[in-house]
């Protein structure tokens, strides 16, 4: 109900409103959400505890490409106005760091073990490779008019939408030379792609075609499509979502679909020029940016129930901080080593968490058997946590190496 006439109210009592109702959206942890505000300069960060806009981040003009680091710590901005990517450190919220990648940068994409970042310099025709712990530019590959920029999974691969008038194409890049592989023609303009959770589809999608085009990435061919309305952007399969998402600029809505058959499942109103959207690391809440309305709405996945939070003006990209930068509550560890979880076993009482450290020199994941909450990639040095909060045993495995199993064991506390 409160979507229906959310439009109607002053801001602040929207905001007011926010307070009420998103503690029953999001997870009790906390994290930031950023929002890059591209008629502002600025970067908004939400509270998505409290649903308010807790901070203002000045940062270089048409803020547009937005990656954060896997332990939520560092946010990537590029500056579609400047020749500038902007580090913003997440715990005091400030720019720390600028980095001249060139002319025009847009989309950004971190590698999945956080070493690189990859910037599409749309205006000097090429991919930029920044180390992430020097900020250093240590490669740069030839792309005409890169736009958006996906990576593989298994860090492998990515692929860059490229806007070249007249010579519209699909690029790939092979991340370990670097260097093109290979491009696909396409007849219309690309506008955002993503990998699926599982690295064997692409999707993108094209201006003036309203569908989502679906491509297998073993054979390299569109195998289908998913009709929308006009204008599809951003689409998405998100690890461990049992829908993808698209946002769909037309009908102003977030569309889920069926990512085993393509079949469009449910239309969810969303504003007047929705234009990207992030989940949250619990899957139940999707963050959509409206341009139309100069708001971010968070919506609960399973009822479609939604809030508006007030940001900057034309809001585009938006990253929702990692539950891994969470404080641990008193627990057991485990480490991440030899491409196995040390010990396998673990018991820890209800309330208290396990945290896993990755000890190893390759990207692990701790995905649960049962689809509840746990990680996406945790890259060398780095961790995960998470509280247990109810009595049960839990099955895990890491996705990029389904061999490495482990089990938490979590026993009710004594009365």
């Amino acid at each position: 109900m409160f979507a229906a006439f959310s439009s109607f109210l002053p801001r602040r009592l929207v905001a007011a409103a926010a307070v009420l109702l998103v503690p029953a959206l999001c997870a009790a942890a906390a994290p930031k959400v950023y929002v890059g505000n591209f008629a502002d300069n600025t970067v908004s960060v939400i509270d998505s505890a409290g649903g308010a806009v807790v901070a203002t981040i000045p940062v270089a003009a048409g803020p547009h490409g937005m990656a954060m680091s896997a332990d939520g710590r560092a946010l990537y901005v590029t500056g579609d106005g400047s020749s500038a990517l902007d580090v913003i450190d997440t715990a005091s919220d400030r720019v720390v760091s600028t980095i001249e990648v060139g002319r025009t940068p847009n989309g950004v994409a971190l590698t999945p073990d956080g070493r690189s970042l990859l910037v599409a310099v749309y205006g000097e025709d090429r991919i930029a490779f920044v180390d992430t712990a020097t900020r250093a530019i240590t490669a740069s590959v030839s792309v005409p008019k890169p736009h958006t920029i996906a990576i593989h999974p298994d860090g492998a691969l990515a692929i860059v939408t490229s806007q070249e008038p007249g010579r519209f194409a699909l690029v790939v890049l092979d991340l370990a030379r670097p260097a093109v592989v290979r491009s696909l023609p396409l007849e219309k303009t690309p506008r955002d792609g993503e990998f699926s959770a599982d690295g064997r589809t692409f999707y993108f999608t094209q201006a003036g075609v309203s569908a989502v085009q679906v491509l297998d990435t073993a054979s390299n061919t569109v195998v289908g499509r998913i009709p929308t309305g006009v204008s599809p952007h951003f689409v998405k399969q998100f690890k461990g979502a049992a829908e993808g998402l698209a946002v769909v600029q037309g009908p102003g809505e977030l569309l889920t679909f069926d990512p085993a058959t393509g079949a469009p499942q449910r239309h969810i109103a969303v504003g007047r020029q929705p234009h990207w959207l992030d989940l949250s690391s619990d899957g139940r809440t999707a963050y959509v940016t409206d341009e139309g309305s100069d708001d971010v709405r968070l919506i609960d996945i399973a009822s479609g129930k939604m809030i508006a939070v007030a940001v900057g003006k034309s809001p585009r990209k938006v990253v929702v901080q990692p539950v891994a930068l969470q404080e641990p509550a008193a627990g057991a560890t485990v480490s991440i080593a030899g491409f196995a979880f040390g010990p396998q076993a673990t018991t820890v009482h209800a309330g208290e968490s396990v945290t896993w450290s990755n000890d190893d020199g390759s990207p692990h994941t701790v995905t649960f058997k049962d689809g509840s909450p746990g990680s996406k990639g945790i890259s060398p040095g780095q961790a995960f946590t998470r509280v247990f909060d109810r009595a049960g045993s839990y099955e895990y495995f890491c996705s990029y190496h389904p061999y490495m199993t482990g089990r938490v064991t979590v026993i009710a506390k004594a009365q």
